[in-house]
């Protein structure tokens, strides 16, 4: 295919919402049809989600195999299946991640039609709720725990369900009573001005649901003699307002989080983040999502961030780095979480537990299918166990007592499809450096 023929980008090719022709209807429609082309002559994401199935169905039976004609409808349909997993983005031949002229970046033209569509007709109530996860972290914290009870009542869900259109059967996260931050305040981690080796990004998930995975991680970074810190004032990175196609909501966590990290950065520090999207929102999102004002910082920022795992590997050969296991797990099954895999830093969480004796990991590498709230919805919640299948096989057919991924939303999708939690790799590792007793292995 050369790019000068009829898969070349067109004038409304657009993924800065900077560019004036990211807005215009007319532009994205012709850039589109150009996308749907080129997929359908491709065909190699099949079986990352719904979207691109739906798009060839589409094009083979209504349009004799013209993807450029699909209906405004009918392309909306198609975007509307794109979770943002990033699976298509990663392994496309023709992605800007390999410098393809043809530029193709599905995720990134699904968001542009997301955020048409929210400016047009604005954010629905479950929109506005799921987008603002530490508003619902506060309010259930207000609660005194009502809410966790609440989530468990058939009544309740049954309710949940008419009117906010979740799910009755999701399994939902818990929150706990006291925020991962009001723990480190406590601590004294949050003292002392800007220069320490590492400062954390918890994520609203740590902070409001799972605090335990932040205190395991500092335990662990403090092990291998790490200076790390923590910062008062951090928000969500915005990615559930984005995946409603909010922009403006996004800038406004973006700039929160943005001043509050950046002078740290500017001091030298390593900024390590919890959760592979967010990591993935402050990495590749924020330098070309922030308003103009922001961008130099978000570079800045971007170039700072460090999975937990991948910032251990790179100190491995330092003095004091490197502790030995006191217990360990004889075999562990392994998820990789799909925002890990597209910021291509590898696996390092794996391969420290590897390096820490446990040889038998069984890797698995596919979608769990949760996707941000994706698995919540009532009208996604079937599609999301589909996908999602061969994760909770694989995990499943590992027979490993253990199982690990570093994403808090697929424990949960796991633990709800296949029977058990994984820990987070940082939480394995703080077991074993304490020499706490893992499952026995089943014989």
């Amino acid at each position: 295919m050369s790019s000068r023929g009829v898969y070349a980008p067109t004038d409304g090719l657009a993924y800065d919402p900077e560019d004036p022709s990211y807005w215009d209807e007319a532009a994205l429609q012709r850039e589109t049809a150009r996308v749907f082309d080129v997929c359908a002559g491709c065909r190699m994401c099949f079986k990352y989600c719904d979207a691109f199935p739906k798009l060839f169905a589409i094009a083979d039976g209504q349009h004799d195999g013209d993807a450029r004609a699909l209906t405004g409808p009918q392309t909306a349909a198609v975007m509307d299946d794109c979770f943002q997993c990033k699976q298509c983005e990663v392994n496309c031949p023709y992605s800007p991640r390999d410098a393809h002229p043809f530029a193709v970046d599905f995720p990134r033209l699904a968001n542009r039609h997301r955020a048409q569509s929210t400016r047009a007709r604005g954010l629905s109530l479950r929109e506005r709720v799921l987008a603002n996860p530490d508003a619902l972290g506060m309010a259930a914290r207000l609660g005194g725990g009502l809410a966790d009870r609440l989530n468990r009542n058939s009544a309740h869900r049954l309710l949940l369900e008419k009117t906010l259109g979740i799910h009755r059967d999701k399994q939902l996260p818990t929150f706990a009573p006291r925020t991962f931050e009001a723990w480190a305040v406590e601590a004294g981690l949050t003292k002392g001005a800007p220069g320490a080796e590492v400062v954390l990004f918890q994520s609203c998930a740590v902070d409001n649901n799972e605090p335990d995975i932040g205190r395991d991680t500092v335990e662990v970074l403090r092990a291998n003699g790490v200076d790390v810190r923590c910062v008062r004032g951090l928000g969500c990175c915005g990615m559930p307002a984005w995946e409603c196609g909010d922009l403006p909501e996004l800038r406004r966590r973006a700039r929160r989080n943005l001043d509050v990290l950046v002078p740290h950065v500017d001091a030298g520090s390593t900024i390590v983040a919890l959760g592979p999207t967010c990591a993935m929102m402050l990495r590749r999102e924020y330098p070309t999502l922030v308003g103009p004002a922001d961008r130099e910082r978000a570079s800045r920022l971007a170039a700072a961030i460090r999975d937990p795992g991948e910032y251990l590997v790179s100190i491995r050969k330092r003095a004091g780095a490197g502790v030995a296991l006191a217990s360990r797990p004889e075999r562990v099954a392994y998820h990789v979480a799909c925002h890990q895999r597209a910021q291509a830093i590898g696996v390092p969480a794996r391969d420290l537990i590897r390096r820490g004796g446990v040889s038998d990991i069984v890797t698995v590498g596919e979608c769990c299918g949760h996707d941000g709230t994706y698995a919540m919805k009532v009208e996604t919640f079937e599609a999301a166990r589909r996908i999602g299948r061969k994760a909770f096989e694989g995990m499943q057919a590992a027979e490993a007592a253990t199982w690990v991924t570093d994403c808090p939303l697929a424990a949960i999708q796991i633990e709800q499809n296949a029977g058990t939690k994984p820990l987070h790799p940082m939480s394995l590792l703080a077991r074993a450096y304490r020499g706490d007793p893992f499952p026995p292995q089943p014989r």
